[in-house]
């Protein structure tokens, strides 16, 4: 563990991620850290926990913007844009202000695995540390997933691998993270409020690319607006594997389909895995996962039958394409996590064309909704269209039925929360076909998280169901 001495720290935020820094230098002592200074933020307030960390010798400012004093180090909560004022005015005040991933990254710097891509980390990261634990490596999933890094750093064993879902908020805090393998799997227009531009976004998740070198692995997939992002890493000469699920890339290192076969392909070697058929996690996008979450195990050694053995024993993970139950003869899946128009979209593929009654809604994030509704019309037999976002799902997909060249067969009702919308989903629904759950939107119009409404969604179709066993 580095033992440089860290001087006079800031952390910005008393959420999680802030108590976890603070926490963590708290244990370093007097030796590594000179001072500690938390600010919670305007909207900040004492609380029972900002005076047990005052009772630890930290000081704690709260219920302002503005930072005051001189720090060699701030270490920033990802909910903390760094276009706010709270953030410029940290950075005026700051030699450097780093994310809590870098800082975990600093305090232990090898043996990082960095996934990232606006859908499908969650389900790509654990699957990745699943695929190094059944092998008998040390692996655990840090992170976005819900474990902070930091907090893990102490009890670290030796060569344990850290498998970190990587948000975009917290790589535009990195500038020295250089995972051994680092994995792309897309990008699409998301949290754009928080990083003021697309551009900005994209650029925060290249980050994860920043500092590798020619003994590493760049996991990314042939998604076309990646493209100019694997020319990049061509030209520093980072061995790229490209993930295709349509075609074999022909690339040194690819992986990909070919003849319903999951196979992956690293300096020219292949291996081949198992049939899509036998994967539990179902849609094309459960298929990138899988096909990154395999180039990243095999890349670290992990042999090709238990990367097998292992890909086709993976459930699907909560909330995300998580079958729920069967009422007559209806099948009901949670895909509650699917918070934006991409995630629906990739959602879609995994069931079967115009058996889909699509439950839509929530908080309304603004985006086009133009290949959404297309995929939609191409897709659906139904869409139910729920919450603070509902009129205008309804009013672009019954244009979007309106304007289709050839006669458009899709019912687009609404209704003003999930459980009305569940309620309508189920008369729509015939024996075979799927309720849906992919809202496309956040949960903060009536749910705390995308966590809660997956579960009150679960909870409502089990009382159906044990309604209709009466």
């Amino acid at each position: 563990m580095a033992a440089r001495n860290l001087g006079n720290v800031l952390v910005l935020g008393l959420g999680k991620t802030g108590f976890a820094v603070c926490d963590y230098l708290v244990s370093l002592g007097t030796s590594r850290v000179s001072s500690i200074t938390v600010y919670g933020g305007a909207a900040s307030t004492a609380t029972k926990k900002t005076a047990e960390l005052e009772a630890q010798g930290i000081r704690v400012v709260v219920g302002t913007d503005t930072v005051e004093g001189s720090y060699d180090l701030a270490i920033s909560s990802p909910g903390i844009s760094e276009f706010c004022d709270f953030f410029c005015s940290a950075k005026a005040h700051c030699t450097q202000i780093i994310g809590e991933p870098e800082f975990a990254f600093r305090e232990s710097p090898t043996h990082w695995i960095g996934i990232t891509g606006t859908n499908g980390k969650t389900t790509t990261t654990m699957l990745t540390c699943t695929l190094l634990q059944q092998a008998g490596m040390a692996a655990q999933a840090v992170g976005n997933i819900g474990t902070l890094s930091i907090s893990k750093v102490f009890a670290r064993q030796t060569d344990e691998w850290f498998v970190a879902e990587l948000s975009s908020f917290q790589l535009a805090g990195t500038s020295t993270m250089h995972p051994r393998v680092a994995v792309l799997l897309n990008i699409t227009p998301d949290h754009l409020a928080w990083h003021s531009t697309f551009k900005n976004y994209r650029d925060a998740k290249e980050r994860i690319f920043a500092n590798l070198c020619t003994g590493d692995l760049a996991v990314v997939s042939a998604d076309d607006n990646l493209a100019p992002i694997v020319q990049r890493l061509a030209a520093r000469k980072i061995r790229t594997c490209i993930v295709d699920v349509k075609a074999d890339p022909q690339t040194p290192s690819a992986a990909f389909i070919h003849n319903n076969m999951l196979v992956v392909r690293l300096d020219g070697k292949e291996y081949k895995l198992i049939s899509v058929d036998e994967l539990s996690i179902k849609g094309d996008h459960n298929i990138q996962n899988a096909l990154a979450s395999a180039a990243t195990a095999l890349e670290l050694g992990t042999p090709a039958a238990s990367v097998a053995q292992t890909l086709a024993s993976f459930s699907p993970l909560e909330h995300r394409i998580e079958p729920v139950g069967q009422l007559n003869g209806v099948t009901f899946i949670n895909d509650s996590k699917a918070t934006n128009t991409d995630a629906v979209v990739k959602a879609l593929t995994a069931f079967t064309p115009k058996s889909i009654v699509l439950m839509v809604g929530g908080h309304d994030k603004g985006t086009d909704l133009g290949d959404f509704c297309q995929a939609v019309l191409a897709s659906c037999k139904a869409v139910v269209c729920f919450g603070e976002a509902g009129e205008r799902f309804q009013s672009e997909l019954t244009a979007a039925v309106s304007a289709a060249q050839n006669p458009a067969q899709l019912d687009v009702v609404r209704a003003q929360h999930l459980a009305d919308a569940l309620d309508c989903a189920c008369e729509l629904a015939v024996s075979k076909d799927t309720v849906l759950l992919s809202p496309a939107c956040s949960s903060f119009d009536e749910f705390s998280g995308y966590e809660e409404r997956g579960r009150v969604f679960k909870q409502l179709v089990v009382a159906k169901m044990q309604e209709r066993s009466v």
